[in-house]
């Protein structure tokens, strides 16, 4: 009797697949049937989360991902760093301190926290970093700095942003670049009035702006340029004939803190007789840099935990996160903070865990670049990976809850849109997916969702 039953059970669940591999396939058909997908690529891989294969068309077809790239990089992180990982920001001082005077100069340093001065987290906004630095200097017993401010920029290299991002992305908030001290995200706002420049949320040090806006339509189709260590920057595209804010990436986030640190020194009391210098620039003018004390520390500042991070990373979509954390795997696994380097780690993380190298084309960490290319079935084994692991909570509590009502991470780009995550249906059953779709002429987001609502 017992025979029967199991028979019974396995007979059911094996038509109760075949059904749900139906309706993906027909739905899935009528998307790339349709006359804005003539030209569309589609890669879709569904199993249940033991990886057994439910659905799949063009599964092993890499694509570019756009944002659910992150889900890589993401677990990627978790497992090497570890979830209490933090990131560490220094002040300390050379010379000597006599009667006050500091005969000498103020340093900042950072292993590249891009949390540093972030709006996101409670007790760690611009307000409680220079509240804790002006209570460390005080304490130091320094009324005085006759030497220079140094922001010491230099734990990364020099390449701010990875190879391959499109030039038209750069000065966007999201196309923000990676330092070894990072600022408020490397991001400002500007308030818009029609073609008008307003105001800055904060002043950007020594930049001049070219305007080419005009008013037009009713949403924002405005783009701003900069580029890292540039003087001049250039907004143009089309804005509504109202109040706008639209947000960019600053070209030199170390001489925009050491810009507000000086300025915060003497609005404490504490005079300061130099200059503002970064490494960056000490290097630009043929100068030897100048290296952070490793002794005389006055401040060691702490990052919210990389749980923390990866959260805020996944949930908004942070390029910034991304691309900072890949320069993290470098240094520490290669010893070479470098883009470069560290794409070959992660390559090689995946690699390792069971994901064919030829379906994980990465170019960045974070799936701005077009030049990623991942199939949809890797996608879903780093998802089934990620859920057997002892971090896998703070990496699932990051995806968004999408329109549909999925728990999900998505991608957007130009001719690009993608789904990844995890469902379980109204009737149990759990499934893992992954979709990407390229060079469709709609949107692809509603089209993409309908899809997926079978799973529900």
């Amino acid at each position: 009797m017992k025979k029967y039953i199991v028979l019974f059970f396995l007979s059911t669940q094996i038509i109760f697949a075949q059904n749900i591999a139906q309706k993906l396939d027909d739905a899935t058909k009528n998307l790339m049937n349709s006359s804005l997908a003539i030209s569309a690529n589609l890669s879709f891989y569904v199993s249940d989360e033991s990886g057994n294969l439910i659905y799949e068309f063009q599964g092993n077809k890499g694509l570019s991902t756009a944002s659910t790239q992150k889900i890589f990089t993401a677990a990627a992180a978790l497992e090497t760093l570890g979830k209490n990982y933090t990131y560490k920001t220094t002040s300390s001082y050379s010379g000597n301190i006599s009667g006050g005077n500091l005969n000498g100069n103020l340093f900042i340093s950072s292993n590249g926290d891009p949390t540093l001065g972030s709006w996101r987290y409670e007790g760690y906004k611009p307000e409680n970093f220079k509240q804790k630095l002006i209570e460390a200097v005080k304490k130091s017993g320094i009324t005085k700095i006759s030497g220079d401010l140094i922001i010491d920029d230099s734990y990364f290299d020099h390449q701010t942003i990875p190879g391959g991002w499109p030039w038209d992305d750069l000065g966007n908030y999201y196309g923000a670049g990676v330092w070894g001290v990072n600022w408020r995200e490397n991001q400002f706002d500007i308030n818009m009035n029609g073609s008008d420049i307003k105001s800055f949320s904060y002043p950007l040090e020594g930049v001049k702006w070219l305007n080419d806006v005009k008013v037009a339509g009713s949403s924002d189709q405005s783009l701003i340029f900069t580029a890292p260590h540039s003087d001049v920057a250039l907004i143009n595209g089309n804005l509504p004939s109202k109040t706008v804010t639209v947000s960019g990436s600053v070209p030199n986030p170390p001489l925009q803190l050491g810009v507000e640190v000086q300025k915060w020194l003497k609005e404490s009391g504490i005079e300061i007789s130099g200059k503002v210098m970064t490494n960056s620039q000490l290097e630009i003018d043929g100068k030897k840099i100048l290296e952070a004390p490793k002794n005389n520390v006055i401040l060691t500042y702490e990052s919210p935990t990389l749980d923390k991070i990866v959260y805020w990373f996944l949930r908004k979509s942070v390029n910034l996160y991304g691309e900072n954390l890949i320069k993290t795997l470098g240094k520490e696994k290669k010893g070479n903070p470098s883009f470069k380097s560290g794409i070959v780690y992660l390559k090689e993380f995946w690699k390792s865990r069971g994901i064919n190298a030829n379906m994980i084309n990465f170019a960045d960490g974070s799936g701005l670049s077009p030049q990623n290319y991942v199939s949809a079935k890797a996608e879903v084994q780093a998802l089934i990976y990620a859920k057997k692991q002892s971090w896998f909570d703070a990496y699932y509590e990051g995806f968004p809850t999408q329109d549909n009502g999925m728990k999900m991470k998505s991608g957007t780009m130009r001719d690009t849109k993608s789904y990844a995550g995890y469902h379980t249906s109204k009737d149990g059953k759990k499934y893992v997916y992954a979709i990407i779709i390229n060079n469709y002429q709609g949107s692809g987001s509603t089209e993409l969702q309908k899809i997926l609502n079978v799973l529900k």
